[in-house]
C-alpha cells in the first residue's frame, strides 16, 4: 500500500505513544515525536518506507497550522504587542544570530557556517508553541500574545533568510534577490487585501448557501492550501501564503466556522509533522557527539531563552511576561529543517552540521512542553508575579470584583446563569476558553475572562480569592473535579455549585465539598414529561405536583442533609398549594372591557385575581377599577370549582385548565 501503510502506522503508533504521554502527564506532541523516532530509519526495527513523502505531507501540516493561526489572528489582538513584534523580533533574531556565530566560532566552524548556525537557531517553533499554549490553557494571556506576535514576524523572516544566507559568498548578488522577494511579498499582500477580502468571502457565501458542510470544508482547505501554493509559485513561502489566506478569511462572516471545520484536519496533518520530526532523529549521531550536542543544546536553550526574556523586558513587559516568553520560545523552530536542507543543497554547510542542527532542534522541541509547563510552578513561587498576569477580559469593572460569582464555562448553561444574575443585578464574571463563545459573550455585554478554568492563574485573574461563589458549568466530570479540588484547596470558604450527569457524580461532588449540584438531564426530562402529560389531557396543576414531587425526591436523596434545599422545596410545594393558574382572555369574551368591580368576579366565581400580564408587563394585585382587554393573561387562585367558574365566565374555553403560563 506504500504511503497509505506508512500513514496508518504513524497514526496507530502516535495514538499509543500519545496515550502513554497522557498517562504520565506529558503533552501529546511528545508522543507524536516518539512515534516518529520508533518508525524512523535510524532506530532499527520496523521503518516506514516513504520518509520523504511523509515530510512532504508534514509541510501541509505547517501550512494548515498557519492557516488556522491566520483565522484566529486579529490585528486588535496584536495591538498591545505590535512594537515588540515588529521591532523586538528582528532585534531578537539579530542577537540570536550573534549567539550562534559565537558558538560556532568556539566549536571551530568557519565564519560562514557560524552565521548559518546563528540563522538556523534564530527561529522558534510556531507549531510546538501553539500546541503547548493550547494544551496548557495560556492562549489569551498577554504573554501568549507577545509570543504569537514574535512568531508571526519570525515566520515572515524565513523568506529573506532563505535568499540571503546562500549568497554569503557574493552579497552583491544576494541583495537584488532580497529586494525582488520583498517586492513580491508586497504585491502579494496587496492583491490579497484588495481581491481576497472581496472575492473569498463572496465565494464562501455562495458555497455556504448550498448547505453542504462537506463542500464547505473542502472549500476552506482548498483556499488555504491553494493560496499557499500560489505564493510558492511566485517564490515565496508556502506557509506564508496559507497564513495570509487565513488572515483574510478571519475578517469575514465565515471565519469562525472555517476555523472550527479546519481544526481536525490541521491536527491530523500536525501529527504527521511531529512524527516526521521524530524520524529525522538519529540516536547514533547523538551518542557519538553527545558532549557537543549537550553543550550546544545548553547554550541555545539558555542563551536564546535569556534573549527572548530580555527583549520582552526591554519593551517594558513586566511581571510574568519575560519569564513566560523565555520559557516558551527557547526552542529551535521547524523552519530550521527547511533552511538546513537548503544549506546542504547549496553546499553552504556540511552534512555533520546538518545532523547537529536537526538533533538540537528535535531535542529542544521535545523539551518545550516540559520547560514551559514549569511556568505555573514558578508563578506560585512568586505570587506577586503570578497575580498580575494579564488575561484578556471584557466588561469587568476597573475596581475589580468582590463577593461575586465566578461562572466557569460560558456554554448554554453558563450563559443562562449569567443572564439571570445580570437581570438580578448580581456581580459575576464568566471564564471561557473557547474563542467563539468568548466573542459571543463579549458581544452580549457580559463580564468575561478568556482562559482555561483548570489553570490557577486564570482563577486568580477571575478574583476567586474574593468571590462568594463559583458556578462550575463545564460538562466533563474530570475537568470539573480538578477545578473544584483546586478551589477548595486554596479558597475553602468559596461556595461551589456544579452540574452533574448522574447520581454517582452528585455523591462524588458533595464529597468534594460542593454547595449544590444540578442535573441538566433531569431538568430536561422533567420538562419533556410536563409537555407530554399535557398532551395526554392531564391538568397543569396535577402535572406540576407530580413532576415537582419527583424532582424533590431525587434531589433530596442526593443532597442528603442540605437544609437550604429542603426549605426551598417546601416553599415551592407551598406555592403550588395556592393552585395559581393563568388564563388568556379571548378578544371578544364575557369579561372584555369590564372592570374587576363591574364583573364582580369574586362573588360569581369565588376566584381571586392576583396578577395580569398585558403587553409583556406583569401587573400584580390589580385594583377594582382595572379594565380587562382581549389577550390579557389573568393569574387566578382558588379551588378547582372557582377556577372552572372563572373560565366559563370569561368564555376562554379553558375550563379544563389548558391555559399556559405567560410568555
Amino acid at each position: 500500500m506504500g504511503i497509505a501503510t506508512d500513514i496508518i502506522l504513524i497514526v496507530v503508533f502516535a495514538f499509543f505513544c500519545g496515550m502513554i504521554m497522557q498517562r504520565i502527564g506529558q503533552p501529546l506532541i511528545l508522543g507524536y515525536i516518539l512515534a516518529g523516532v520508533l518508525l524512523g530509519p535510524n532506530t532499527g526495527g520496523y521503518t516506514v518506507s516513504g520518509v520523504h513523502e511523509i515530510e512532504l505531507l508534514a509541510e501541509i501540516g505547517i501550512a494548515l497550522l498557519l492557516f488556522a493561526l491566520g483565522l484566529e489572528f486579529s490585528f486588535k489582538d496584536l495591538k498591545p504587542v505590535r512594537k515588540v513584534a515588529l521591532i523586538g523580533t528582528p532585534l531578537q533574531m539579530l542577537l540570536t544570530i550573534l549567539l550562534g556565530y559565537g558558538a560556532g566560532q568556539v566549536m571551530g566552524l568557519d565564519w560562514r557556517s557560524s552565521i548559518w548556525l546563528g540563522g538556523l537557531i534564530s527561529f522558534s517553533s510556531t507549531m510546538v508553541l501553539l500546541k503547548t499554549l493550547m494544551n496548557q490553557g495560556w492562549m489569551g494571556t498577554l504573554s501568549s500574545k507577545v509570543m504569537v506576535g514574535m512568531l508571526i514576524v519570525q515566520d515572515l523572516a524565513v523568506v529573506p533568510l532563505m535568499i540571503a544566507l546562500p549568497e554569503l559568498n557574493d552579497p552583491m548578488v544576494g541583495l537584488p534577490k532580497l529586494g525582488i522577494a520583498a517586492l513580491k511579498a508586497g504585491a502579494f499582500l496587496a492583491c490579497m487585501i484588495v481581491l481576497g477580502t472581496r472575492l473569498l468571502p463572496w465565494l464562501l457565501g455562495r458555497i455556504a448557501s448550498v448547505g453542504s458542510r462537506e463542500l464547505f470544508l473542502i472549500a476552506i482547505a482548498a483556499i488555504g492550501l491553494g493560496v499557499g501554493y500560489l505564493t510558492y509559485l511566485v517564490g515565496l513561502s508556502f506557509a506564508f501564503g496559507a497564513f495570509v489566506a487565513g488572515l483574510v478569511l478571519s475578517e469575514s462572516d465565515y471565519g469562525h466556522q472555517a476555523l472550527s471545520d479546519i481544526m481536525p484536519l490541521r491536527d491530523i496533518f500536525g501529527l504527521l509533522f511531529f512524527s516526521s520530526v521524530g524520524m529525522l532523529f538519529d540516536p547514533e549521531f547523538l551518542v557519538n557527539h553527545l558532549s557537543t550536542v549537550l553543550l550546544l543544546l545548553l547554550v541555545v536553550c539558555v542563551g536564546k531563552g535569556l534573549v527572548m526574556a530580555m527583549i520582552s523586558a526591554l519593551f517594558k513587559y513586566r511581571n510574568v511576561v519575560p519569564l513566560a516568553v523565555g520559557l516558551g520560545l527557547f526552542q529551535v523552530g521547524e523552519f530550521a529543517f527547511v533552511l538546513a536542507r537548503l544549506g546542504v543543497s547549496t553546499q553552504s554547510i556540511s552534512q555533520e552540521m546538518y545532523s547537529l542542527v536537526l538533533t538540537i532542534t528535535i531535542l529542544s522541541m521535545a523539551l518545550t512542553p516540559i520547560v514551559s509547563g514549569q511556568t505555573e510552578r514558578l508563578y506560585r513561587l512568586r505570587k506577586r508575579w503570578f497575580r498580575h498576569e494579564q488575561h484578556e477580559s471584557v466588561n469587568i469593572p476597573e475596581k475589580g470584583l468582590r463577593n461575586h460569582a465566578v461562572i466557569l464555562g460560558g456554554g448554554r448553561i453558563g450563559f443562562q446563569v449569567a443572564e439571570i444574575l445580570k437581570r438580578l443585578g448580581k456581580s459575576f464574571v464568566v471564564v471561557e476558553h473557547d474563542q467563539r463563545r468568548f466573542e459571543q459573550l463579549k458581544q452580549d455585554g457580559l463580564p468575561v475572562l478568556f482562559g482555561d478554568a483548570t489553570q490557577h492563574a486564570v482563577l486568580e485573574a477571575a478574583g476567586i480569592d474574593t468571590a462568594a461563589l463559583a458556578v462550575v458549568t463545564v460538562p466533563g466530570f474530570v475537568t470539573a473535579r480538578s477545578i473544584i479540588t483546586m478551589i477548595k484547596q486554596e479558597h475553602a470558604s468559596v461556595g461551589i455549585v456544579t452540574r452533574s450527569s448522574g447520581h454517582d457524580e452528585v455523591v462524588k461532588m458533595h464529597a468534594l465539598g460542593v454547595s449544590g449540584t444540578a442535573l441538566p438531564e433531569l431538568e430536561g426530562s422533567l420538562e419533556m414529561a410536563r409537555q407530554s402529560l399535557r398532551h395526554l389531557n392531564m391538568s397543569p396543576m396535577e402535572i406540576l405536583r407530580r413532576t415537582d414531587a419527583i424532582r424533590q425526591e431525587i434531589y433530596s436523596q442526593m443532597c442528603g442533609k442540605d437544609q437550604d434545599y429542603r426549605e426551598l422545596s417546601q416553599l415551592r410545594s407551598a406555592e403550588r398549594e395556592f393552585d395559581l393558574q393563568w388564563v388568556r382572555l379571548p378578544e371578544q369574551g364575557g369579561l372584555t372591557n369590564l372592570s374587576i368591580d363591574d364583573a364582580n368576579i369574586r362573588k360569581h366565581t369565588g376566584a381571586t385575581i392576583v396578577g395580569v400580564v398585558r403587553d409583556g408587563v406583569l401587573q400584580t394585585n390589580p385594583g377594582a377599577g382595572f379594565v380587562f382587554r382581549g389577550g390579557d393573561r389573568i393569574a387566578i387562585i382558588g379551588s378547582d370549582e372557582a377556577r372552572e367558574a372563572f373560565c366559563i365566565l370569561s368564555e376562554s374555553g379553558c375550563c379544563d385548565g389548558t391555559s399556559s403560563a405567560p410568555a
